[in-house]
């Protein structure tokens, strides 16, 4: 389950505009919507909350975000499976959205699977669980948007 949106006419009336120079709000946010297929609530409002009070320091971690996240020596898929693994461990929220950017790369049920496995065996039936329930959610994600798999 995603967080709820924010408000951000409230944001810009209460905290101030948008005040990044160097990267509109709509560009910053398409990073994550070719990722994703969508912009997450949690960044949305990392990106107006602090791109209104501090907009050099959202520049300075969408630089460092875009260089940890897209290492030359990983393709996307394998990057994000290995994300997904990562946060799935720590039963993190975030691992929802690697696995929906390792789908959206290419991973199959099968990787996504073997993924939850080695979660599975250093952090137990709460892992399995866990990835589990994003793999179904992903599945009805994926149904809902393109259908029925024939």
């Amino acid at each position: 389950m995603l967080p709820p949106r924010i408000d951000k006419g409230v944001v810009e009336r209460q905290i101030g505009k948008y005040k990044d120079e160097t990267e509109t709000l709509e560009a910053r946010s398409e990073i994550y919507k070719d990722l994703l297929g969508f912009l997450p609530p949690r960044i949305e409002a990392r990106l107006a909350v602090t791109g209104a009070l501090d907009p050099k320091m959202i520049e300075l971690q969408e630089k460092i975000r875009e260089h940890g996240m897209y290492p030359k020596c990983f393709d996307v898929k394998t990057a994000q499976l290995m994300l997904f693994g990562m946060l799935l461990m720590d039963l993190n929220d975030a691992a929802a959205l690697h696995a929906i950017a390792a789908r959206k790369a290419g991973a199959s049920w099968e990787e996504m699977q073997g993924v939850i496995n080695l979660c599975f065996l250093f952090r137990g039936l709460s892992a399995a669980n866990r990835g589990a329930e994003i793999l179904a959610n992903i599945a009805k994600r994926e149904e809902d948007q393109e259908g029925p798999k024939k």
